[in-house]
């Protein structure tokens, strides 16, 4: 297996991204994958490459604009549609590899590209397989989720960022990841060590856990699991039952809606998933509908 930096351009910017081409003689199906909502590859998502080229597969890994690696400013602004351009982009790069079998392309995504990959998959009808792990499918199911109070402090922070917006101001940001009764995108008692134990510890002193403040008031609308329907190929579904953040009720209503979708259910954490046994238990479950949907040979 070897990984190689690459860049592809989306809206003009660029993205930065790790390919991994594992030892084949032939093409390899190639897995698009992205992080969750204002993560960057760095955090986690090298283990599951490394896993799935171990196998046989390729995997393209990319940051989206205006985080990580990749071009953008301001930095930390998180926009839906531009993040589903660079989905989009990001595929359109790997069909152009003459190094990977651009007839077999799959995504993965968790937490908010969990959401991502159904919207992409859904309106490219090429896509050969999905793998939606933790998924953010609901807007109005993860706002509720939210106490009331933190909520409103969270609105009146994004009404004031979208404003400034229009007037060309400097963003208004938000932490990402908060204790319980902080104004943050992510408050519940799990939420702020789980995610800042995602990032890497050479990163820790100078990883920005906040974001432009206006995209709470796009996951308001956000509903990327109504698509599901529209999926034509297989989908598996990997959901945690106690999700602070993307709550197990909504998700498994909008999974059981995919003509070809398969669920797991773990009784974990939204941020629990990605490491320890909880990480090899989903991983192997991955790893199976990968060869089931998606066989190398």
């Amino acid at each position: 297996m070897q990984r190689l930096d690459v860049q592809f351009l989306s809206g003009g910017s660029r993205c930065d991204a790790w390919l991994y081409l594992p030892e084949s003689k032939h093409p390899a199906p190639i897995i698009v994958m992205a992080h969750g909502l204002g993560s960057t590859r760095s955090m986690g998502l090298d283990n599951y490459a490394q896993r799935f080229s171990m196998l046989g597969y390729a995997c393209l890994v990319f940051d989206y604009r205006h985080f990580g690696g990749s071009e953008g400013e301001p930095r930390q602004l998180l926009d839906v549609n531009k993040q589903l351009q660079d989905w989009k982009a990001a595929v359109a790069f790997a069909r152009t590899r003459s190094d990977v079998n651009t007839n077999k392309v799959i995504l993965w995504g968790t937490s908010f590209s969990g959401g991502h990959v159904i919207a992409t998959a859904a309106d490219d009808q090429k896509i050969s397989a999905v793998i939606s792990q933790c998924p953010f499918t609901d807007g109005m199911a993860s706002s509720m989720a939210v106490p009331p109070l933190t909520s409103m402090k969270v609105t009146a922070r994004a009404l004031r960022d979208k404003i400034g917006s229009w007037l060309g101001t400097a963003p208004v940001t938000i932490a990402l990841a908060g204790k319980p009764g902080t104004t943050a995108m992510m408050s519940a008692p799990d939420c702020e060590d789980g995610y800042l134990n995602l990032v890497p510890e050479s990163e820790a002193k100078r990883f920005p856990n906040y974001v432009a403040a206006r995209i709470a008031l796009q996951i308001l609308t956000y509903f990327p699991g109504r698509k599901t329907p529209n999926l034509n190929c297989p989908v598996l579904f990997c959901v945690c039952e106690t999700d602070t953040v993307a709550p197990a009720k909504a998700t498994l209503r909008h999974a059981r809606r995919a003509p070809q979708g398969e669920i797991k259910r773990y009784n974990e954490g939204h941020f629990d998933i990605y490491t320890g046994t909880a990480f090899e238990r989903t991983i192997g479950d991955q790893i199976d509908f990968l060869q089931r949907a998606v066989p190398l040979s």
